[in-house]
């Protein structure tokens, strides 16, 4: 059976050679990538966590894969991944609808 996916798993283990292209930009991205997730004012777990509902905001299935396997790695248990997609799923349907006003006031602008 063909895969005709676009998303294929096995590319997100290609990510690493992103610097093919591109070396000093690429380093200077993974340098920067690596940073953030160390532990600071966030754990190292939270960050992970933030990533996962980040990635389904996002809608980036290598992200999703990859945050959803490095939370679990990290305690994160299934209620808690589902809440972190829930309020990843209400910012992004609230800033859907906040932007409704843009709409009220052009309408409000061109009828009155």
């Amino acid at each position: 059976m063909k895969d005709d996916s676009y998303y294929k798993a096995a590319d997100l283990k290609k990510f690493g050679k992103i610097t093919e292209w591109q070396e000093k930009l690429g380093d200077k991205f993974f340098d920067y990538y690596g940073e953030v997730f160390q532990e600071g004012a966030l754990t190292a777990r939270e960050k992970s966590l933030i990533a996962l509902a980040v990635a389904h905001a996002i809608q980036c299935p290598y992200c999703i894969d990859a945050y959803t396997s490095d939370t679990l790695k990290k305690g994160v248990d299934e209620e808690q991944m589902m809440e972190a997609v829930h309020v990843a799923a209400a910012i992004r349907g609230g800033a859907s609808l906040v932007h409704g006003v843009q709409m009220m006031n052009q309408v409000k602008d061109k009828l009155m």
